[in-house]
């Protein structure tokens, strides 16, 4: 039997009540930007732009018909029908809210009690990291933990926000294409997401942890966490020149591998294609 639909949590909830020891659960991400570019011509530029949602892809060139898809077809549904009828969320509004701001913050880091300034129903950190928790279990948005030695300084971190998809970051963040696209500080923060995106999504399928690191003013925008090994990778764009965070994390924790996606390292377009089991497993 195959069971097929977006409604992740409405799915994962019946599998588990009724079906219990006797399934095997296969999870389809977001499209990859191969995938994109193979079934629509996307560019890489496209994609990270617009990410990976097949359905309003014929709608790229006229955007303001196209982030209406995105919340209206897309993101509406998963929040109102999906989340809040599966989950017990006391204030729906303040979910939606939340998630509004957490993909217009992908790829930063900010601390929920910050966050809770810019919510009108701003209720309690408790109350935000739960929704976030969800958000996450439905493959839309995430907060991640700062990477340490020990668990306690993870899960008491400041969390950095990253959309599954990138086209989650556009319909709430984005001004135009044309726009985002020369402006080297914007457009790095969307390149930095995409490929936090792609991490993420293949982090429950590879079965690995993402991280970030920051000490001061020194950070590593990914740690893949792995069997007791770790991987740092680095983007590097417009938005910022290379820091001192990636030596500085390798001489501290002695990474497996450390390597820079963008400028001066891995092209951004082989890292979004690569095998990244390979690279995670690469000796």
């Amino acid at each position: 039997m195959v069971l097929l639909g977006s409604s992740r949590l409405l799915l994962k909830k019946g599998l588990t009540e009724s079906l219990a020891g006797r399934y095997e659960l296969i999870r389809l991400g977001h499209w990859s930007y191969q995938e994109m570019q193979d079934a629509f011509g996307f560019t890489l530029d496209e994609y990270v732009y617009f990410g990976g949602y097949p359905g309003p892809a014929h709608l790229i060139r006229d955007e303001r018909r196209w982030k209406k898809y995105v919340k209206d077809s897309l993101v509406a549904p998963a929040i109102e029908k999906d989340v809040i009828m599966t989950s017990n969320i006391y204030k729906p509004a303040l979910m939606k809210r939340l998630f509004e701001l957490g993909c217009g913050y992908s790829a930063e880091v900010l601390s929920l009690t910050k966050l809770i300034g810019q919510l009108q129903d701003a209720g309690n950190v408790t109350t935000l990291a739960g929704y976030l928790e969800i958000l996450n279990q439905c493959s839309l948005l995430a907060a991640l933990q700062k990477y340490a030695r020990d668990d306690a300084r993870k899960y008491n971190s400041i969390p950095k926000y990253q959309v599954y998809n990138n086209a989650l970051m556009t319909a709430y963040k984005g001004r135009t294409f044309e726009k985002d696209r020369i402006d080297p500080k914007v457009w790095g923060r969307w390149v930095e997401s995409a490929v936090g995106a792609y991490l993420l999504g293949m982090a429950g399928e590879l079965g690995y942890q993402l991280y970030y690191w920051r000490e001061g003013d020194d950070e590593v925008d990914f740690i893949i966490a792995n069997d007791g090994e770790s991987i740092a990778i680095e983007v590097k764009s417009g938005r910022r020149g290379m820091n001192s965070g990636l030596p500085k994390f390798v001489k501290a924790f002695h990474p497996k591998h450390s390597f820079v996606v963008g400028t001066s390292g891995v092209p951004l377009e082989d890292f979004l294609s690569c095998d990244l089991d390979a690279l995670i497993h690469w000796e």
